[in-house]
């Protein structure tokens, strides 16, 4: 009886499981590996994104990515947010440690440097749009500090540009690397730096030997993202400039070929392109923390 009463309440239990599971799994099939597995398929035709009729051309639209500079050479904007990454780390580094020790202010700073992370995208290109606008905040800034001579045409000068909106980026990601390094920061034992005091160790022998050995994987982790983020980037500079004068990424190229020119076969490869690099970044962030481990 008793084992009976046990198969009855194991089956009621996989029943239960399996209702509630079945929404959300639908869901994820319908609205996430369908479009992806549609993806691969229209990656090899020359569909126009209407037309019943598809025509597969084989591995033609791949071959034309890394042939054609027009599609490839898109992949340069992305050297100016990989760049941006390496500033917006050492920064958010600078002022996590900082932050991690007694000083004046401490919450407040840590909310001001936050606050930009927690802001929409959309919000945060038409507040930069104002800023480097002729005769803007910027413009009027460094006039107001006798630099007026260095005033430039930010978004319109294709030699700029792309630092000006790699700079927004990093105003606007700076927050959530700051946060994540002040937390893993926080997390050390405070016996270490007690030892350290001892021993007669300043604060940048604190940072060299104890903070940047105990976040090294966050690091890491942080570093193979931002490289993910930079191919990727699109809502600044979308929003910003449209990706004319030189700033257009590969992203919103790929929408501009789906959307603008009705070339669905073609966009479909570029996010296929796109989607391998993603999981390549990814699985050399598990192979690099699995090799860690051993």
């Amino acid at each position: 009886m008793l084992k009976f009463s046990n198969l009855s309440y194991s089956k009621q239990r996989l029943a239960i499981i399996v209702a509630f599971s079945f929404i959300p799994l639908a869901l994820l099939i319908t609205f996430a590996y369908l479009p992806v597995i549609n993806m691969f398929k229209y990656s090899f035709s020359d569909w126009n994104g209407y037309s019943k009729r598809l025509e597969y051309v084989g591995f033609e639209n791949y071959i034309k990515i890394f042939t054609d500079p027009e599609y490839f050479s898109v992949f340069k904007v992305s050297l100016y947010y990989f760049v941006a990454t390496f500033v917006q780390m050492g920064l958010a580094l600078y002022f996590a440690t900082i932050l991690s020790f007694q000083t004046w202010f401490k919450n407040f700073f840590k909310g001001v440097l936050f606050f930009p992370s927690l802001m929409n995208g959309v919000a945060i290109g038409f507040i930069f749009l104002f800023f480097f606008k002729p005769d803007g905040t910027l413009d009027t800034l460094l006039q107001a500090v006798g630099l007026g001579s260095y005033v430039k045409l930010w978004l319109g000068n294709p030699e700029i540009i792309n630092i000006s909106l790699a700079g927004t980026s990093i105003w606007r990601y700076m927050g959530f690397n700051f946060i994540v390094f002040l937390g893993a920061i926080s997390s050390i034992s405070s016996d270490l730096y007690e030892a350290a005091d001892i021993d007669g160790a300043n604060r940048w022998h604190q940072f060299r030997s104890i903070i940047l050995p105990s976040i090294k994987r966050i690091l890491q982790l942080n570093l193979i993202l931002a490289i993910s983020g930079a191919v990727s980037a699109f809502d600044i500079p979308y929003i910003m400039t449209g990706g004319s004068n030189g700033s257009e990424t590969f992203v919103i190229q790929t929408l501009d070929v789906a959307f603008k020119y009705s070339k669905v076969g073609l966009a479909s490869a570029m996010a296929v392109v796109l989607l391998l690099i993603v999981i390549a970044v990814t699985l050399l962030q598990r192979l690099l923390i699995r090799g860690e481990e051993d």
